[in-house]
């Protein structure tokens, strides 16, 4: 592979990447779109569910082309102890006709179609390449990459970093401190196959529609949730652990998986289902504390790179903002190649879309739920007061007279181990973040 020149080469064919590479080829750039596994999406691993609001302009019929598993109609959010499990059960027929909500998609099948589109737009693809360095001018601006294959060297006017949570790209240009532990959790999933009618029987759903469900305890103590998808003809379900957490309890991940895929209110679903797929990886999670500068003289991040994956308890999102990201880091590096500016002045306009967009809005909005959806009373407290509250509530005892919930709600909360001041105090901070 001898020298090759483009205008931008995007590192990384995940949601980023692919739509950074269609908008910059749409515009009329030479854009390389480099992937390190054999096609887009080998190396890619998330929970599940797509929001694919942020194609609607880009691809309009992106609902009729994306290999999509199932729309989600029904959304559970759930809580756990070893015995117990309370859910808020949402379904809506909304969701499963256009505009739809939400998706299930598996990445291989999606990362491919979606970087198909960017070679469609007249991107250049190169997979089974590694980035290894990058290339710079007698200035000492990014001028490129290298690669691992001989002489295979890539020059361009720009970079954009789409290469994961662990960028080396973004940490070479300067643009990001090394990656702490304790910014990230691991992400640990299994795809097991079951028919697709029994899918829709077991989750009493009409065919083509999904499931997602979200869970918070379950997790043998370790500070973290879990999940569980419908695809087609499979269920993905999965932990997702705070690292240093599970670096102090001793215990391996897969252990946890296990017991989530266990517990009482799970294992009915999963009964019978044949593990066919094993993955895990890291998840940015800590939000605005962890993002780098996003430009550079001749580079811009985005995606999981900056750290803009959403962890926020109730809303569990990330190809949206990885797209979303991408798109427009190809819009700023484009009027920045119109100008012949791609300094990081040149660049700057890049932040300034991303603070105008829902990218950076929800994250400023949302900045304090990493750090209060992972507390300790969060995650270890709060499950056993809702479940021994619902329980006690839900039990009938005659011949003794019924109860009132505030009479059961002083023993739940003392058996729960909280003050007063600590429900008071965590409803303000509740407030504050999702108000």
């Amino acid at each position: 592979m001898p020298t090759e020149r483009y205008d931008a080469v995007v590192v990384g064919a995940g949601p980023a990447g692919s739509l950074a590479a269609l908008v910059l080829a749409r515009a009329g750039k030479s854009v390389c779109l480099l992937e390190r596994g054999p096609y887009p999406g080998a190396k890619n691993l998330y929970g599940g569910v797509v929001y694919g609001r942020v194609l609607d302009a880009i691809i309009p019929e992106w609902t009729d082309e994306a290999p999509i598993e199932r729309w989600v109609t029904r959304r559970v959010t759930m809580v756990l102890t070893k015995t117990q499990s309370l859910a808020v059960d949402f379904r809506s027929a909304a969701w499963g006709a256009p505009p739809y909500n939400g998706a299930t998609a598996l990445r291989p099948a999606f990362d491919s179609w979606l970087a198909g589109r960017a070679e469609r737009e007249g991107a250049t693809l190169v997979t089974s390449t590694t980035a290894t360095k990058l290339l710079r001018d007698p200035a000492g601006r990014v001028g490129g990459v290298s690669t691992d294959r001989p002489e295979g060297d890539i020059e361009s006017r720009i970079v954009i970093a789409c290469d994961g949570v662990n960028s080396f790209i973004a940490r070479e240009a300067g643009l990001a401190p090394p990656l702490e532990s304790a910014q990230c959790t691991l992400g640990v999933k299994e795809v097991r196959a079951l028919p697709a009618g029994e899918i829709e029987r077991r989750l009493a759903l009409a065919p083509g529609e999904g499931a997602d469900f979200e869970i918070l305890g379950g997790t043998g103590g370790v500070a973290g949730g879990g999940f569980l998808y419908t695809n087609a003809e499979s269920l993905s379900v999965g932990v997702v652990l705070v690292l240093d957490d599970l670096a102090r309890s001793g215990r391996r991940p897969e252990e946890l998986l296990a017991e989530l895929s266990g517990h009482p209110a799970i294992a009915p679903l999963l009964a019978g289902s044949e593990l066919v797929e094993y993955g895990a990886h890291l998840i940015p999670e800590a939000g605005l504390a962890m993002m780098p500068k996003l430009a550079g003289d001749g580079i811009l991040v985005a995606g999981d790179a900056a750290g803009m994956c959403l962890a926020a308890g109730l809303f569990l999102e990330g190809v949206n903002f990885a797209m979303a990201s991408g798109a427009l880091a190809g819009r700023a590096a484009a009027e920045a190649l119109e100008r012949s500016d791609t300094s990081a002045s040149g660049l700057s306009g890049y932040a300034k879309l991303l603070q105008s967009s829902f990218v950076l809005a929800d994250h400023r909005k949302l900045r304090r739920a990493p750090d209060l959806v992972m507390s300790e009373r969060m995650q270890r407290r709060y499950p056993a007061l809702l479940c021994n509250l619902a329980e006690e509530l839900f039990t009938v005892r005659n011949p003794e007279p019924k109860r009132g919930l505030f009479e059961l709600a002083r023993p739940a909360r003392k058996r729960a181990g909280l003050r007063r001041r600590d429900l008071a105090r965590d409803a303000w901070d509740i407030w504050r973040t999702f108000g």
